[in-house]
């Protein structure tokens, strides 16, 4: 518990002589205590997290008052993708993308733009020409390109990094046959980075990509990144979509991932952080969001609460997870949480819909769960 927390309770059960005892006892250093992520990881790397619309357009004041107190980095979940931003050819929705960065520039928040290119939640025109058929490579170079390039120059100097590239290598590790893929071939690859690079040469430019604990995988995103790196493009990071569970993957697994990003020069940034208490369905392990199982009871165990057993092992396990963080600080420039409570995630929908999941620090009613506990103590335990 939180030396903070000891004084209040302290103070409300015995009055004003236990709080001097208190702070006594714990000296001059209390003032110094940190009591949120941002503060407890000042001195490691950025905590972050990933808004809703309706967080971003300030419906939802009381999670809007947690994410300005609990963190310095903003991903905005949905309103920066393709589809989002750009509909219809050539008409661009920056409202909400617009809100998010406003709000992190007046709290003094860095922004990630997520993401420039992603065969998902790209809208369908793009690789369609007049006749409702496959668009030609030229055509859909030059849409890729005035995409990024209206996007990224609409945000230039506000927008800190840009997920350029969003899953293209596959479990094998070989480029995935996306549409991107079919119509442009491998070079599309070096073109956003290219693209990105030509709208706003001062932005941080990452890959990211789920499951970056595979080695195959983690070996096709080095093939990637050093080829980009042979040809003089810009790359500065790798991120590393943390959407793990209580089983998987192995600490180790994720570590020898860090230590070969950091070999070809690579930051690491944990993207998209949260932690699956629930049955994984036949076994599955990713976050193909075609992806989609049949609701069962036997998928769905804690429909009502979660017990105080999982919600300790929840906290154990976040509490492994950010102890490796905090050793590899010198590489990991980034932590961010996918979304900001358990109601709102996604893992309530993927990859079963309906279901009742409890993957983040804070719970339905916005209160921190023990794994927050679990986290906020990480820096001071390993110093």
């Amino acid at each position: 518990m939180l030396r903070a927390q000891k004084i209040k309770i302290c103070a409300g059960r015995f009055g004003i002589q236990c709080v001097c005892f208190l702070l006594i006892l714990f000296g001059s250093g209390f003032s110094q205590e940190p009591i949120t992520l941002k503060e407890a990881y000042r001195d490691a790397f950025q905590i972050g997290t990933a808004l809703r619309r309706d967080i971003i357009m300030g419906e939802d004041s009381a999670s809007l008052a947690i994410v300005k107190e609990q963190f310095n980095s903003l991903t905005a979940e949905n309103a920066m993708k393709f589809r989002s931003l750009q509909p219809k050819e050539g008409e661009y929705t920056f409202e909400v993308a617009d809100s998010m960065v406003s709000f992190a520039d007046r709290n003094g928040m860095f922004v990630i733009g997520h993401t420039l290119v992603w065969h998902a939640q790209t809208s369908r025109w793009v690789f369609k020409n007049d006749s409702g058929g496959t668009v030609s490579r030229d055509v859909l170079i030059k849409r890729m390109r005035d995409h990024i390039h209206t996007v990224v120059g609409h945000f230039k100097g506000k927008v800190h990094g840009w997920d350029v590239l969003n899953e293209a290598v596959d479990e094998e590790g070989e480029l995935r046959r996306t549409r991107w893929m079919r119509v442009i071939g491998p070079e599309y690859v070096e073109l956003a980075f290219q693209f990105a690079h030509e709208a706003d040469p001062e932005t941080e430019l990452y890959y990211n990509d789920y499951n970056m604990y595979n080695k195959e995988k983690v070996k096709g995103v080095i093939r990637l990144v050093k080829n980009l790196q042979s040809k003089g493009i810009r790359i500065d990071g790798v991120g590393f979509q943390g959407h793990w569970a209580l089983d998987f993957p192995e600490l180790d697994e994720i570590e020898a991932s860090i230590q070969a990003m950091a070999e070809i020069g690579m930051k690491v940034m944990i993207t998209e952080m949260d932690v699956d208490v629930l049955p994984q369905p036949g076994g599955y392990r990713g976050a193909d969001i075609s992806k989609n199982f049949e609701l069962k009871k036997e998928l769905d165990p804690y429909s009502e609460a979660l017990p105080d057993s999982m919600q300790q092992k929840l906290a154990d396990r976040y509490a492994g997870y950010f102890r490796l963080f905090y050793q590899y600080k010198d590489i990991v420039t980034r932590v961010t949480l996918w979304g900001v409570d358990d109601g709102h995630s996604w893992k309530n929908f993927f990859p079963v819909r309906g279901r009742t999941n409890y993957p983040l620090l804070f719970d339905r009613q916005l209160k921190p769960k023990p794994a927050f506990d679990a986290v906020i103590a990480v820096p001071s335990e390993t110093k």
